[in-house]
């Protein structure tokens, strides 16, 4: 590679980028995946005006797609999953249950609660949009509630038990990139993830409201049809269950879908024996095709399938390339690095963090390099400034894990937009959650509140090694 890339020439490629996708996307509505590759062309052309080898571009892009190999494999898989859970009647029987036990009045709430308790159990935003709430959003859409609101609140709930459990990998990232203690970590978090929840449910309870004047007789018309066209039964509370037992036991994300998928084929053979494998193949390829007669209903339950997960994939593909790009040609790190040096009080440090991961969710598009790249550029500064490392990784949680589902090319936003069927910028506003955690943190930065400083046996050694250092 050749010579090193100077600040603005670092801070002029970020805001071509930000003009071209906030334009194509905002401004034009395009789908993101067109914009993203026009991006990567501009910054191949400018790494080869430079005078960079095709072997470094090279390079780049695979080293940023490498990361997101198993992220792209659990996508697939669980299209496969929609696709098998709709056809065993898993989601159907989860959504003929959830009339019954949730209040039509507070509904908006109910679908944040549980998304959130049942999100803290499991550890996966991911498994909770993609099953669960697949059914609460067919129920407010019966419910005739604002279908943003609705994805608002299931992503809102998801996010918070992403965040929350000690099974979800984000966390765990957020406190290995910090060096803190998991348990300690999460302890920590809730001096924001606390207020953000509580103002958010209340937001939800205004706002959700609107489902005491929905239509009635609706829900009852829907059951009918959930009931005469699929198999609704307890039975279908096994390979939920079964989502809890691996996640207790830490299998790994891969194994519990296939094992899933596996029990769940296995259950549409017992419940119609005279099920051909094509039939089964086509559940998983293509998705559920709903034939009930009920327009409703079936434009619910006619999603999955692995080709529904292909818009996601490529997009993941095409981040994934460009954020590799810019961390080859060192963007990112040479933008980020004299904010890094510069900051002086602890208010100020929190912010240039917050930011420095939402920058990094809408440049690159990716979760985990939001979390790892501001913590690697700014634990030292942290440290100097007496703060300590679990203020750190609070903190790159509010601005980094969060917001990847606000972003319209963002992994987890396309994903959520492409399962939901709902558009990033539409369930954006409603996404309480992840829109006040940050506002919180910074907050909690120039208050005080909830942060955390180091103790002064570890704030002197860290003394003692920048003075090694000079």
């Amino acid at each position: 590679m050749e010579n090193k890339v100077s600040f603005k020439e670092a801070i002029s490629i970020l805001l071509v980028m930000l003009v071209v996708l906030g334009f194509a996307v905002i401004k034009f509505g395009l789908s993101p995946q067109t914009p993203v590759l026009v991006v990567i062309g501009l910054l191949v052309l400018w790494a080869k005006v430079r005078g960079n080898s095709w072997d470094d571009i090279h390079s780049g892009i695979i080293d940023g797609v490498k990361n997101g190999i198993v992220p792209i494999f659990i996508f697939i898989l669980i299209g496969a999953l929609i696709g098998t859970w709709i056809a065993a009647g898993i989601i159907p029987s989860m959504m003929v249950a959830g009339f019954h036990m949730i209040s039509v009045k507070w509904f908006v709430p109910s679908v944040f609660l549980v998304c959130a308790i049942i999100g803290t159990s499991i550890g996966s935003a991911f498994t909770i949009v993609s099953t669960l709430g697949i059914a609460l959003f067919g129920m407010g859409a019966t419910l005739g509630v604002n279908p943003a609101l609705v994805a608002g609140a299931i992503i809102s709930g998801a996010i918070f038990g992403d965040k929350t459990s000690p099974l979800s990998d984000s966390t765990n990232l957020a406190s290995a990139i910090a060096e803190d203690d998991l348990f300690a970590h999460i302890k920590n978090l809730m001096w924001t993830t606390i207020p953000a929840f509580l103002i958010s449910l209340v937001l939800y309870a205004i706002l959700g409201n609107s489902g005491s004047n929905a239509d009635l007789s609706n829900i009852d018309k829907t059951l009918t049809v959930l009931n005469s066209n699929f198999v609704v039964s307890w039975w279908a509370i096994l390979p939920i269950a079964l989502l809890f037992i691996c996640a207790i036991t830490k299998v790994p994300a891969i194994a519990t879908l296939i094992l899933n998928i596996t029990v769940t084929v296995g259950m549409i053979f017992i419940q119609k024996p005279s099920t051909q494998i094509k039939d089964v193949a086509g559940f998983i390829e293509n998705g559920f095709v709903s034939k009930t007669g009920n327009s409703a209903v079936d434009a619910l339950l006619t999603r999955g399938g692995i080709t529904s997960m292909m818009g996601t994939v490529s997009l993941i593909f095409l981040t994934l390339s460009l954020g590799g790009l810019l961390m080859k040609f060192d963007v990112i790190q040479t933008a980020m690095a004299p904010l890094a040096a510069r900051l002086k009080t602890p208010g100020s440090v929190v912010t240039a963090t917050i930011l420095s991961g939402i920058g990094v969710n809408i440049f690159v598009g990716e979760q985990y390099l939001s979390v790892i790249l501001p913590g690697k550029a700014f634990k030292s500064t942290f440290n100097k400034r007496g703060l300590d490392n679990l203020a750190l990784s609070r903190v790159l949680e509010d601005g980094g894990t969060v917001i990847n589902y606000l972003i319209p090319w963002g992994v987890a936003g396309a994903f959520a937009a492409n399962t939901l069927g709902v558009s990033t910028l539409a369930f954006l506003p409603f996404c309480f959650f992840s829109l006040l955690s940050p506002v919180l943190s910074i907050i909690s930065g120039f208050t005080g509140i909830g942060l955390r400083r180091m103790d002064s046996s570890k704030k002197t050694a860290s003394d003692k090694e920048d003075t090694v250092t000079a």
